[in-house]
């Protein structure tokens, strides 16, 4: 009997790879349930999913079935499944503990959002330091750059900036800033042995906080950095410094990021990610020095691309040789 996979979610550019890919190996099933029951009810023997062992699954499909937390892990390992092929770096929609409970491997797709979402970052370090939203946004409203005063805005040389987590996307950053050039320090669980020898690690993130100008947040969502930088952290900062934080909304306390910009403690915030996204909390909007975007970290089709494809690898890749490249970190220190 010949192999299914399912491709859950979103396929937008490599249409041609999923056919050149799969092409003998397994039949590819879409996904094409409109809820979380007729999902589950397809996953059933007999149902039109039954004896699905691999999936390709992009964030998309949590607007019909939601998050893969354990209700669908578990249906899904009855059906057979073996392996998820996530697209995109960070996986926290999936229940990743219960997953390697029922012996179903997890890979994501380190490397390929790297550019996009460090350009990103730089494009709010930027406009965070230089006004540069709040100066467009007086353009289009016909204001000139009146609202833009030169007191509060600063050039990127000299200045340092804090990477939280220096993984591909804040080591891409850092490459990107050190041509301005900035100072670069960085604070991991481990000191990264490969790193530039003009990046600098830092021993905690006490120290971190403090020593920055710009405190720029590359860390995953797990529940161990749900609000890893807090009041604390923000306190620790200097009088008039930013944060920017293109990873996930909920590793910051909002609560407490809202309150130093209130005070004056923070300058602005330069946020690609929201706790609830897609809904932003509207105290946000009344700093007109913050940058804020609506999650574009990987909005282009070149890095969109790169991700489906790396994806649809790793699951082609598991049907041929057992396994992926890219299994996530959880899963890979128990190999």
């Amino acid at each position: 009997m010949t192999r299914r996979v399912m491709i859950c979610g979103d396929i937008v550019w490599a249409h041609k790879e999923v056919t050149e890919l799969f092409a003998g190996l397994a039949d590819v099933v879409q996904m094409d349930s409109p809820n979380r029951a007729d999902f589950l009810a397809g996953l059933k023997p007999g149902g039109k999913y039954c004896g699905t062992v691999g999936i390709y699954r992009h964030n998309t499909s949590s607007d019909y079935i939601g998050v893969f937390d354990s209700e669908i892990i578990n249906a899904l390992a009855e059906t057979g499944t073996k392996w998820i092929a996530h697209n995109g770096a960070g996986y926290d929609q999936i229940d990743v503990a219960q997953c390697s409970a029922k012996n179903i491997s997890v890979s994501n797709t380190p490397g390929a959002v790297d550019d996009a979402t460090a350009t990103t970052a730089l494009y709010l370090v930027l406009s965070c330091l230089r006004h540069y939203s709040k100066a467009e946004r007086s353009l289009h409203a016909g204001t000139w750059k009146t609202p833009v005063s030169s007191r509060d805005t600063h050039d990127l040389t000299g200045r340092t900036l804090g990477v939280l987590g220096l993984g591909g996307i804040g080591l891409r950053l850092a490459h990107l800033v050190h041509a301005f050039p900035m100072r670069v320090i960085y604070y991991s669980r481990h000191k990264v042995l490969d790193a530039p020898e003009w990046c600098e690690y830092v021993g905690s993130m006490e120290e971190l906080c403090k020593r920055s100008d710009v405190l720029s947040i590359h860390v995953p969502l797990r529940e161990e950095t749900v609000h890893l930088v807090g009041e604390k952290q923000i306190r620790a900062m200097k009088q008039g410094s930013i944060i920017v934080n293109t990873a996930r909304g909920k590793v910051i306390d909002e609560e407490a990021l809202i309150r130093a910009l209130e005070d004056g403690h923070l300058s602005s915030v330069g946020l690609d990610v929201f706790p609830n996204e897609p809904s932003v909390n509207p105290r946000l909007l009344e700093f007109p020095q913050n940058a804020l975007l609506p999650h574009m970290g990987t909005e282009n089709q070149d890095s969109q691309r790169h991700m489906e494809v790396r994806a649809l690898t790793n699951l082609r890749d598991f049907l041929q040789e057992g396994r992926g490249k890219d299994l996530v970190p959880e899963m890979r220190s128990k190999l």
